[in-house]
């Protein structure tokens, strides 16, 4: 009985730690940008994360210069428990994961844990839609800054913006700083 205990105590302390270095990336299952995704993704690979993939749909997802990715799962299997960041990937496709409530509840359940909650291009309108942004300094795809700004954020013309726990970046030319920042606040 207590070497069971003593390896039930193991497994969990293993699996625990193997969650601290676990982020998940949520994509539109069409139209995401595909430096967005694939320069943070291998940024977060290089630096020893575990990535998972969500989306709206469980079928290869293609991006707008047709990089192709198969999700690890859906937006509402995400269990933000395993994951040190939740980061929604831009692009025009992003649009349908606006009003997606089960991506705006995982979005607030990860922010109200005290993860990391990162979003690049026209994606902070996710997190302002969920009402995470309030009063918050925060960026976007340019064009879409005023409706960031009618949401309650106060816009910050930046390429990268932190927040608390919040990471916004303006489009897929600060992709890696956007990763970069998301790494360092993890590690701190």
């Amino acid at each position: 009985m207590k070497k069971f205990l003593l390896f039930f105590i193991v497994l969990s302390l293993s699996l625990s730690l193997w969650a601290e270095d676990k982020v998940c990336m949520v994509v539109a299952n069409k139209d995401f940008r595909d430096e967005e995704l694939l320069k943070p993704l291998k940024y977060f690979q290089d630096e020893g994360f575990s990535v998972d993939i969500a989306s709206n749909k469980l079928e290869e997802a293609e991006g707008m210069l047709g990089a192709k990715i198969m999700p690890d799962l859906i937006i509402e299997e995400i269990n933000v428990d395993n994951y040190k960041a939740l980061i929604v990937v831009g692009g025009s496709g992003a649009k349908v994961l606006w009003d997606l409530a089960s991506l705006a509840y995982k979005l607030k359940e990860a922010y109200q844990k005290g993860k990391i909650v990162a979003a690049i291009c026209i994606s902070p309108i996710v997190l302002a839609k969920a009402g995470l942004l309030k009063g918050k300094e925060a960026t976007v795809w340019p064009g879409e800054s005023e409706r960031l700004i009618s949401l309650g954020a106060d816009y910050v013309f930046k390429p990268v913006v932190v927040d608390g726990n919040i990471v916004t970046a303006d489009g897929p030319q600060s992709a890696l700083e956007f990763a970069k920042t998301i790494v360092r606040l993890i590690k701190k």
